[in-house]
């Protein structure tokens, strides 16, 4: 079994985890960092960029993993909720203060250059092109064209009918997690003018959605829904299978969805025929799984206060955990980047996972 390699971000008020209380798990280091709540973190090239909360976007070198050392800092006006890194810029979701522009050129000088007040909460963006997306909760999909950066502009944008709570881009169209008025999916062929194509109104609460091929596949709370997209116009669900948890989460590898199912843990459901779902594992997680990432023979997932918990899924009927690290935050998301997991962990900061 492979022996994973942890480095540790913290914030001042957290305990370091010590190594008798892992499993296949080699602690090398760790920065204590006086950060708030982490809630999102980017990567790119050898730093990280994390959205947290009061004190803003806080950028981490981590090109020595065993030394981790945060390098720059920026204090948004607002709550930062969001951050998508790209070039030399991270655009930062800020809850009431919208969306702002950091020139992180120089990393240990982060500079704000510009900014677009969003009439919602700006709450997760995505970058496509010379456009930020913007789920902006109550005020729905804002377009902001950010092709100069000191100058972001909405030049669009669509009031969905209900939370936009997340926001992905795939060819023409945006796919709006809009919590209780379900799947909403955004033509943006013309982004001055965003329109919904269609939409699926699933029957809980659609928190999470990735698209893969023609189909869209939602974290509804009440389980899995499987929604064709192949015509935008009509999008139709064709299947669900009702986790016996709370769907939060939700990652496609191949002919299989992985679901972070809040108290039932990891969920694998066979989706080769996606009229007809059919869980064919599960593995049980110590506490509540938030987030899921698979990647290659493994998934990756926050486990709230349990931690960060690895799964090889290389046998997906028979999912077994491989290791973990009980850290002392409460673990909401987790992203995988080439060789390492980095986890939004709370009041406990960013964690960053050799895997």
């Amino acid at each position: 079994m492979k022996l994973l390699t942890v480095v540790i971000l913290t914030c001042s008020a957290c305990l370091i985890a010590q190594a008798q209380d892992s499993w296949n798990v080699e602690f090398v280091g760790s920065s204590s960092l006086n950060w708030d709540v982490c809630y999102v973190v980017a990567v790119q090239g050898n730093y990280v960029y994390a959205a947290t909360r009061a004190t803003g976007l806080r950028i981490v070198d981590i090109g020595n993993l065993s030394q981790p050392v945060e390098v720059g800092l920026f204090h948004t006006p607002g709550k930062a909720w969001g951050v998508a890194a790209v070039g030399n810029y991270a655009y930062v979701a800020d809850r009431e203060a919208g969306l702002r522009v950091i020139d992180v050129s120089d990393p240990s000088r982060p500079m704000e250059v510009g900014f677009c007040d969003t009439p919602g909460y700006a709450r997760i963006v995505t970058v496509a092109g010379n456009y930020a997306y913007v789920a902006d909760y109550d005020a729905g999909l804002r377009v902001i064209n950010i092709s100069n950066p000191s100058q972001p502009v909405e030049v669009g944008f669509y009031d969905t009918p209900g939370i936009a709570l997340g926001v992905t881009v795939a060819r023409n169209y945006a796919y709006v997690a809009d919590y209780d008025a379900g799947l909403r999916v955004i033509n943006i062929s013309n982004p001055s003018q965003p329109m919904e194509a269609g939409f699926c109104d699933t029957p809980g609460h659609a928190w999470n959605v990735a698209v893969a091929g023609n189909y869209a596949y939602v974290a509804d709370y009440t389980g899995l829904r499987v929604i064709n997209i192949s015509n935008p116009s009509q999008p139709a669900e064709v299947g669900f299978y009702d986790t016996p948890g709370i769907a939060r989460g939700v990652s496609v590898s191949g002919n299989h969805a992985y679901m972070a199912d809040d108290n039932a843990g990891l969920r694998v459901i066979n989706v080769s025929n996606p009229a007809q779902p059919m869980e064919v594992g599960f593995c049980a997680t110590p506490s509540f799984a938030w987030d899921v990432v698979t990647v290659g023979s493994f998934a990756y997932m926050a486990d709230y206060n349990a931690g960060f918990r690895v799964i090889d899924i290389s046998s997906p009927a028979q999912p077994v955990e491989s290791g973990f690290y009980e850290k002392p935050g409460q673990a909401f998301s987790v992203a995988e980047v080439e060789s390492y997991a980095y986890v939004a962990d709370l009041d406990a900061g960013l964690r960053v996972i050799d895997v």
